[in-house]
This record gives C-alpha cells, structure tokens and sequence, in this order.
C-alpha cells in the first residue's frame, strides 16, 4: 500500500501519546487506533486497549461496517523501540471512531483533534519537522546568539499578525512601527521588555545583550559545560516566547559538533523536565542528570529528529 512510510509523529491529549506516520503516496497521515482507544478511554495499559479495540471492531463491524471492514495495518514503533504492525485509520476515521464510541468521552478529544493542527504551535511544530528536510540545519551558527535568533525566526516567523490589528479599545489600526512593540511580533527578535513565569524574572531587558554575549562565549567542550550554556540560556530566555522549544533545538546542534550526540527527548518525562529546569537556576545537577541518560548517537536519523521535536513542543502545552 505504501512505499514510504518514514515521516513519522507524535501527538498528546491529555499527556497521551497518539502516534502518526505519514503517508507520502496519499498525502495523509494515518493515526494509530490502539492509541486512540486508549486516550479515550484513559487507559494506559496495552493490552487492555488491544482487547478493547478487538471487542470494539466486532462489534463495529455489524454496526459500521464500512469503517473497519478494511482495516490498514503499518508499522509503528511501540514502547521497546521495535516496530509491529498495528491498525491505523486516516484523520476522517478517526473522527467517525470517536464519534461512534461507546462513552461520552469523545467531544474534547473531536475538538483537539480537528483544530489542533490550526493553531500556532501546531504550525511552527510542521516547520520544526521541515529543517531536517531542508539545508538550514546547516547553516545555523552553533552555539552562538545569532544561531539562536536564526532558529527561532524560522519557527515563528510568519506565523503571527505583523501588527496591522484592529485595536480591541478604539477600533484603530495599528502603525508598523507600533506594531513592532507588539507581542505578536517577536520572531527572531531579542525581546526589550522583562517577562516572569510563575514568579520567576527572567534576565532583566536592559541587561539582555550583555547577558547574551557572556552567555556566548561560554565554553562548549564538556557534557558540563554544554548543559551549563544551555541552561544559562534558559535563565536569560531571550525571546517572548518559544524560548524552550528554540533552545532545545539549540542545545541538540552544540552536542551533535562537540560530542557527537544529540538528546532522546522521549526518554525525559515531561514532569520530571520541567522541574529539573526549575532547579537548575540554583542547581543543575538533575537536568544534567535526565539529559546524559538521554543521550544517543543516533545524530543524523530521521525519526529520532521528528521524534525530538514531538516531545519538546509537548513539553510546553500547558497541564
């Protein structure tokens, strides 16, 4: 049915993997029905959905007949690492799945489903998966400011409103240079205003280029040295927003030049992430710690880049 079956992709509902391979000949992806069946309902254990989804297609096959009558099978990578054929169903059967299940769970997985790729991460996400393709991992300078600016002006720019916006208040349009102040437009840009999260300041504005170039010139030859830039990186986050997802691609380019490695980001709970990030502002022996058992060699292959990309923009949907 396919020739190649390569591009591959993770989704999340509700901290759930839902895993997706794209067909190149139709120009779909095809979704896996075991995950779905488990993220509806909120069942982690295998065999229990792999049961489930058999009671469920016999029972389907009386009822819908034309859903699952010909059901595709492909091979998609399971929690070992090995691949085994599993069923899949393309986005318009899926929906049809979760429509005709059997509880009524199904409604914000429909809604996620649907519009989740019509949103502005989802889109910065696809342009993330396309820098393997292209030639502009090669062109990013590595480790430094400019490399940093270079990959987080590719993964937003263009994805916000330049600024020409009704103004909410008095109905005017926006100047282009007023426009430039606006949050909206940020791509690439080293913020000039301070910004917080959950009551942390990050590096004060007027400080910020200063900050940046020390941060720079911070060596680049250890495993310690590397994850100490990253996370300085992080303190100072240089942009308003998308500072996680930048320098995680960032961090991958430092460790694929100087130790030949890049992070198996699938291999970090989420959970576990985000609090070693937190602490990493007074100790960074846990990230270290998460990051150096995460490593693999595995720098120039594909699913492990696209798998990479999954997990690091799904560290950043909020709980």
């Amino acid at each position: 049915m396919m020739k190649n079956a390569t591009k591959i992709s993770i989704r999340f509902f509700n901290d759930k993997e839902v895993r997706a391979i794209w067909d190149e000949e139709n120009s779909k992806w095809w979704f896996s029905v075991l995950d779905i069946v488990g993220v509806l309902n909120a069942q982690d254990d295998y065999e229990k959905n792999r049961n489930y989804w058999k009671y469920l297609k016999a029972k389907l096959k009386k009822t819908l007949p034309e859903l699952v009558s010909d059901t595709t099978q492909l091979k998609l990578t399971a929690a070992d690492g090995k691949k085994y054929k599993s069923d899949v169903m393309d986005c318009n059967q899926v929906i049809e799945l979760a429509k005709n299940f059997p509880n009524n769970k199904s409604a914000p997985f429909i809604q996620w489903f649907t519009y989740s790729d019509e949103t502005v991460d989802a889109k910065s996400k696809t342009k993330a998966y396309a820098l393997f393709e292209s030639s502009l991992l090669d062109s990013i300078e590595i480790g430094t400011v400019n490399g940093l600016k270079q990959i987080h002006g590719y993964l937003f720019g263009g994805l916000y409103d330049l600024g020409f916006n009704t103004n909410p208040k008095n109905g005017e349009v926006k100047t282009l240079s007023e426009a430039c102040l606006d949050s909206t437009y940020f791509a690439g840009k080293i913020r000039t205003v301070n910004i917080s999260k959950g009551g942390f300041k990050f590096a004060a504005a007027e400080f910020l280029p200063e900050t940046l170039d020390q941060i720079e010139k911070m060596s680049e030859d250890s495993f310690d040295q590397i994850i100490d830039k990253y996370v300085e990186m992080n303190v100072a986050h240089p942009f308003r927003e998308g500072n996680g997802r930048t320098t995680r691609i960032w961090l991958d380019l430092i460790l694929k030049r100087s130790l030949k490695k890049c992070v198996d980001w699938s291999q970090i709970n989420k959970k576990d992430y985000l609090e070693a990030m937190e602490q990493s502002v007074l100790d960074s022996n846990k990230i270290k710690f998460l990051i150096q058992n995460a490593l693999t060699d595995k720098i120039n292959d594909r699913e492990m880049f696209m798998k990479g990309i999954d997990y690091s923009y799904y560290y950043e949907e909020a709980e």
